[in-house]
């Protein structure tokens, strides 16, 4: 047999189909075809995706420890309602509608009122009015006023209210979709009265205009434009600083993670009005209640060191915009959501492309590999269902902790590899039966499995008595061996070892009986007769230790070791037959006689020697094989001695003949007690003979401390 060591152990289109046909390589090779096309469907799949983040947006929507810092004022239907009724105001109200608001306000001592409204054009009462709002932004001091960045101005002001620094780095360094190129700015007495304008504009998705995200600043004429929130906050906050870098802002000590588009994704705290709300029917009767000495509907507590954010939730007013939280989401809302999250620092962030990308090859090539590798139906079925989990779960699970992480391309990813991969399973259900049955191949004897074949009542447990030619084997060193190779390493060194030597067993007839660790147990004249057994289980043996001299090169090369066996064999009688329960049973054989072979094996660490033979099987094969005799031992186990021989090639006998005829006399001399005459004998042969060298030793240890009682045994005390 060819050493699977040699390049041409397979022909190459054999060494290609036997890769191809693995198990494991058709289930990652479908895994890897799910992933390449889940990751090309992903701008299909985004629909969807968001879908499902406006679920995981409503699952986990809770307020924050600063949503109670947060305020509104709201221009609903009932106070546009009340305003037309009871006081004759039609929309759009007067500026001064406005001033009772902010009195109120400045009278709480609320830290900063964002106005959500843009006044881009003079009141159309008269110049007082506006006038009279302007007094009243320059009495608070502390206003935000809105504006929208597009219109007919292409420069800031001169009067405005000066933002943030121009930015660090080049405009053209920043995605686009910061850069503002006109604006549309409030009326003048607004603007140079308000303590800061922040621009009021959001950002819908493209996909479906829910608004997710929002841009916290925008660069227009060189400046850095803050939002309506982080402009709240700059003037809550008259120390903090505002800074623009590539992908974060800084406000203050806060830093703001910016996606790839200078967005920030909102977490949202929950349905419309979870932040504490007022409409402005409510803001203006307390303020006209406390100028006349009345009690307010509303305590000032209310607004008392709170941000206070002013707009419009009538339906009329056009400012009702689709959220994740619900269809009709107020836009001022949108901006108190921003300012939320900032003063928490728990905006969201994207899984970087990278990590989406992982998690997509490894649901695909896992769910491929496992499925694919695994027969059973149940298992499968629960391989598929926790793949298909996996992606749902992570993304869910990451929710908590600030992230956003695609699911639905990692969740078509696993459905596609799974759907395939059982459709194969289930394709492939009548050659995978024939595969099991040449697998089987592997473990048993051919014999054994064509002698089932033809008897199927064989497969019942019981045994029978039978003389039998044991085998066992074992590695020289192994323990320390395992020590030094990974574990990938070691199975490569076994497989490739026990492939070779169970390849000369098969040959010679024989049936491995089961492989313990680097062990290998085997047996002949059994399940069929052979008459021959005993010889055919020695010049198994003989050409077992050949084989390894051949692989022994190769193994050192590509392993960095070198592997040495050590044998024995014993003939005798024992039960052989189907032993185990009634679910799940062996062909094995129970006996002394396999416990003495075991024994022999052991008995070449002792003496030097790669193979033993019992007597018994000495006498079986005597006439075809020389031995020479080693010992006489008694072993654990065992009252009578029994003794061993070592088993040679005709060339090889024949070569050490002069030796082996010197080691005998030696050895008559050992058994008769003559103990410095054996030493001197021994010693001449002690560096080319192993066991002559044990022998020498043991004869200078008797002739200084002579035995009471010699019969010339080696009493063994170790197995």
């Amino acid at each position: 047999m060819t050493s699977p060591l040699n390049p041409n152990f397979l022909p190459p289109n054999r060494a290609v189909l036997s890769f191809l046909r693995s198990r494991s390589i058709q289930g990652l090779a479908i895994g890897l075809c799910s992933f390449v096309l889940s990751w090309m469907a992903r701008p299909l799949l985004l629909p969807l995706e968001t879908r499902t983040w406006d679920m995981r947006v409503r699952t986990f929507a809770r307020p924050s420890p600063w949503s109670n810092e947060i305020r509104l004022i709201l221009l609903d239907q009932a106070s546009l309602d009340w305003a037309r009724e009871e006081n004759g105001l039609s929309w759009p109200w007067m500026r001064e509608a406005y001033v009772p608001i902010i009195e109120f306000c400045r009278r709480a001592g609320a830290r900063v009122l964002v106005m959500d409204v843009l006044f881009t054009e003079p009141s159309a009462y008269s110049m007082e009015d506006d006038a009279a709002l302007a007094a009243a932004y320059r009495n608070f001091g502390r206003i935000v006023q809105a504006f929208y960045p597009s219109g007919r101005n292409r420069t800031w002001p001169p009067n405005a209210p000066t933002p943030a620094a121009a930015p660090q780095q080049p405009p053209s360094t920043f995605p686009p979709s910061l850069l503002a190129e006109s604006a549309s700015f409030p009326i003048p007495p607004l603007m140079e009265t308000a303590a800061l304008l922040g621009h009021a504009a959001s950002t819908p998705d493209r996909t479906d205009g829910v608004n997710r995200r929002l841009a916290p600043v925008l660069i227009y004429d060189g400046r850095i434009i803050p939002s309506l929130a982080v402009a709240a906050f700059l003037v809550a906050n008259p120390r903090q600083n505002l800074l623009l870098e590539s992908l974060r802002i800084l406000v203050g000590n806060r830093a703001v993670p910016l996606d790839p588009n200078g967005n920030v994704l909102l977490r949202y705290r929950g349905p419309s009005q979870t932040h504490a709300a007022v409409n402005a029917k409510a803001v203006i009767q307390s303020e006209l209640q406390i100028q006349n000495g009345a009690t307010p509907l509303i305590s000032p507590d209310f607004f008392r060191d709170k941000y206070v954010l002013f707009g419009f939730t009538a339906p009329g007013l056009y400012d009702l915009r689709p959220s994740p939280v619900g269809p009709r989401y107020p836009g001022v809302e949108i901006h108190a959501t921003a300012l939320d999250n900032l003063l928490a620092g728990d905006f969201m962030r994207d899984v970087p492309e990278s990590g989406v990308a992982l998690l997509i090859l490894f649901v695909c090539l896992g769910a491929g590999l496992v499925v694919r590798t695994t027969s059973a139906g149940f298992a499968s079925g629960t391989a598929s269902f926790l793949f298909l989990s996996l992606p749902l779960a992570i993304g869910w699970g990451l929710y908590p902790l600030g992230w956003w992480m695609p699911v639905v391309a990692p969740f078509a990813g696993s459905l596609l590899t799974c759907g395939t991969t059982l459709l194969v399973n289930y394709a492939l259900e009548g050659r995978q039966k024939r595969f099991l049955k040449t697998a089987f191949r592997q473990y048993l004897s051919p014999l054994v499995i064509e002698e089932l074949l033809r008897n199927p009542d064989r497969l019942t447990l019981g045994g029978e008595k039978k003389v039998l030619t044991i085998l066992f084997s074992d590695l020289q060193g192994f323990t320390s061996l395992s020590e030094k190779l990974d574990p990938v390493e070691l199975t490569a060194l076994l497989n490739t070892y026990l492939t070779e030597v169970t390849a000369v067993i098969y040959e010679e007839g024989g049936t491995v009986d089961k492989y313990e660790g680097d062990a290998v147990i085997a047996f002949w004249n059994a399940p069929l007769d052979q008459p021959d057994h005993a010889l055919r289980a020695v010049r198994a043996a003989l050409r077992y230790q050949e084989k390894l001299n051949e692989l022994r090169p190769a193994l050192a090369e590509r392993f960095g070791c070198n592997l040495h066996a050590r044998i024995g064999l014993h003939t005798g009688l024992v039960v052989i037959g189907n032993m185990g329960s009634a679910q799940r049973f062996n062909y094995t054989f129970l006996g002394d006689a396999g416990n003495l072979a075991s024994r022999l094996e052991g008995l070449n660490k002792v003496f030097g020697t790669s193979i033993l033979i019992s007597s018994a099987t000495r006498d079986l094969v005597a006439s075809h094989i020389p031995c020479r005799s080693i010992a006489t031992v008694r072993v654990v186990g065992r009252r009578e001695p029994v003794e061993i021989f070592e088993p040679l090639s005709p060339t090889h006998f024949e070569k050490r003949r002069p030796l082996i005829e010197t080691f005998q006399q030696a050895r008559i001399a050992f058994e008769q007690g003559r103990f410095a005459e054996a030493s001197r004998l021994f010693e001449s042969l002690a560096d080319q003979d192993p066991p002559s060298r044990v022998y020498h030793a043991r004869c200078r240890e008797l002739d200084r401390c002579p035995p009471t009682m010699w019969d010339g045994v080696w009493n063994m005390s170790e197995k």
